[in-house]
This record gives structure tokens, sequence and C-alpha cells, in this order.
């Protein structure tokens, strides 16, 4: 019997190291229970009697609500669309300056001269000219020539920034612009898919 005193070290020793047998603080053992119990009580209610939605149940109720808020947002902005007019924002044309140089200059060009996507400084455009008609060609994309359709992608605050920095480029003369539209060699028609 070993003193009360005494470390209560077990006899087995491993490379000089003795183990030390006390108990575990109650609050841990009480915590350890607790979990054991809830444990079986998240089994019983979700596995067993099937009384809440698991993860992939409730994923699936929060996107439908999110396309369901998205797609209420762009048929309110769809609806407006044709009162729409350019934004002097500051802070409005500097966001739409950041969507354009990210998604738009690639095909634009990061002055809108235009590369493979047509000029948009000067004034033949392809899918009309006027604002509302540049925030359609946003809205919509012209899929046969490669646009992407930027509905459901950008918000319509978004579409509204990009729209509004694109009208600043025009009457523009940056360098090296491609030739207007309306000047501009037809080549062979490329398929996208």
């Amino acid at each position: 019997m070993n003193d009360p005193k005494d470390p209560l070290l077990l006899d087995h020793e491993a490379d000089g190291i003795k183990e030390l047998d006390n108990n575990l603080p109650r609050w841990w053992v009480w915590l350890f229970y607790l979990c054991i119990i809830f444990a079986f009580g998240y089994m019983g209610y979700y596995h067993v009697m099937k009384a809440g939605d698991l993860q992939i149940a409730e994923y699936e109720k929060e996107w439908k609500r999110g396309e369901e808020i998205k797609s209420a947002a762009l048929a309110k902005f769809e609806s407006s669309m044709g009162s729409l007019t350019p934004s002097k924002d500051a802070v409005l044309l500097a966001t739409g300056q950041q969507t354009y140089t990210t998604l738009c200059a690639p095909c634009h060009g990061p002055q809108g001269q235009g590369l493979v996507g047509p000029n948009l400084c000067d004034d033949y455009w392809i899918h009309g000219s006027n604002f509302v008609d540049n925030v359609k060609t946003i809205v919509n994309g012209i899929p046969e020539k490669g646009m992407v359709t930027w509905k459901g992608v950008l918000k319509p605050t978004e579409i509204h920034a990009v729209a509004s920095y694109i009208y600043t480029f025009r009457g523009t003369k940056p360098p090296n612009p491609k030739p207007p539209e309306n000047q501009a060699p037809t080549g062979p028609k490329v398929e996208f898919e």
C-alpha cells in the first residue's frame, strides 16, 4: 500500500518513465458523459427518427432560397432596365472600373480600345449604342460572338456600375484602337460552345 502522500506512480516503467495514476478532473469526466449523451441524441434525432434535415438537405434549402432571392432581384432589375441612366457617382464608377478591369478588359482592352471584342470608344455599336442597349448586352451577352452572359454572375448593381464605367469611354482616343465595327474586316464565322 502506498503512502497517501506518495505520488500515485504505477509499478511499470519504460525508459525510466513511470505512469502517473491520478484521476481525471471531474469536469472533464462529466463533459465526456455529456458528449456521449449528445451523440446518442443527435443520432436518434437526425438518423433514426429523421426529424431534422441533414447537411445536404440544409444546403439544398439554402441554395434554393438564395436562387429565389437572386431571381427576384434580377427580375426587378430587368423590369427597371429601360429607365436606367449612366451613373456619375465616383464610388460606383470605381466599382465598375474594377469589374471591367477584371472581366471585360481581356477582350475589350484596358482602355476600351478593343482587342478580341469591339472598340467601346467609338460611335459604332453593333448591338445598340444607347446606355440601355449596353446594359442589355452585358446582361444577356452575345453568346454567338463569345461574349459571356453576365446575368446571374454579376449583381444588378455591378452590371449598372460596369455599364456606367464603359459609358465613360465614349469619345476617348486610346492608343491603337480597333477599327470601328462599320470598317472592321469580316472574318470567318467562329462557333463558340
